[in-house]
């Protein structure tokens, strides 16, 4: 299952529902156009809905904690703990006004995309499952999401 994109009207995620959840929610976007886009749903956290026409696009759910002593450190990105993270959502994109990028929440995801420069939205981060960056509005271009990663864990004996 995956997690919702951050849009105009904002993605669903977690559909058909299932228990213990599959993803969240992408945030909506703010204006009328649609200014800035809502960032993406993440495996651990919803994507976010921008707070004005001329605010950055919003932040990206964050991603599904995984603790090192599973995961190498060298997968992964890091977060707010000393875990790795995986499965970020993707930042919102800018389409008009000065506002700039929703930055990506730990878990790999890319930044959103500013009309400022028409600076397509970021591509994830390889191995983690991550969402791409929304584009920067009419025409702009959207980031790839990251390629995922299959993690076995058994106990010798």
């Amino acid at each position: 299952g995956g997690s919702g994109g951050g849009s105009g009207g904002g993605g669903t995620g977690n559909t058909p529902p299932v228990s213990p959840p599959q993803g969240n929610n992408g945030g909506s976007g703010y204006g009328s156009p649609i200014y800035c886009g809502g960032g993406g749903g993440g495996r651990g956290g919803a994507g976010q809905t921008p707070s004005g026409s001329s605010s950055p696009g919003g932040a990206a759910g964050i991603g599904a904690e995984i603790s090192t002593t599973f995961i190498p450190s060298s997968y992964g990105t890091p977060g707010p703990s000393s875990a790795r993270y995986f499965a970020g959502g993707g930042g919102g994109g800018v389409h008009s006004g000065n506002g700039h990028a929703g930055s990506p929440a730990s878990g790999g995801g890319g930044a959103g995309g500013t009309n400022a420069n028409n600076n397509p939205g970021d591509s994830a981060t390889a191995n983690t499952g991550g969402g791409g960056g929304g584009s920067n509005g009419q025409n702009g271009t959207s980031g790839a999401g990251g390629s995922g990663i299959v993690a076995i864990r058994y106990k010798f004996q």
